[in-house]
């Protein structure tokens, strides 16, 4: 990635964070831009998008954010006008990070835990 396709992916990523964050603000749903990958003639931005939304459907979460994707790039335009000729398509990605590490960090406490179990009938 060059240095121009890494700053606007950067501003992207900050200027997204705060329109989709407005928008649902009142839902309980907690959305992170986690990272933005612009492709290298400025034309597509693929938004990885981390969700937390205790009791609902994330799948529903993010069919609403394609509903609105009109409206979110044009709230994302007028921050960024100034900075780029044309705005970026945005590619929603589900970033499923968070749920992996959580998975990782499970299967390491039942490691350490057979361990100990395993380490403290040797002792007896």
């Amino acid at each position: 990635m060059s240095i121009r396709t890494e700053r606007l992916g950067a501003v992207i990523q900050e200027d997204l964070g705060k329109i989709i964050q407005k928008s649902y603000q009142s839902s309980g749903s907690f959305i992170t831009v986690t990272k933005v990958e612009v492709t290298p003639d400025l034309l597509i931005a693929k938004v990885h998008l981390s969700v937390y939304a205790p009791g609902k459907d994330e799948d529903a979460i993010f069919d609403h954010l394609q509903e609105k994707k009109a409206s979110i790039r044009k709230d994302l335009a007028q921050k960024i006008r100034h900075q780029v000729r044309r705005i970026p398509e945005l590619l929603f990605i589900n970033d499923q990070t968070a749920e992996y590490v959580e998975k990782m960090e499970n299967l390491f406490q039942e490691i350490r835990r057979e361990r100990e179990e395993r380490h403290g009938d040797e002792e007896q």
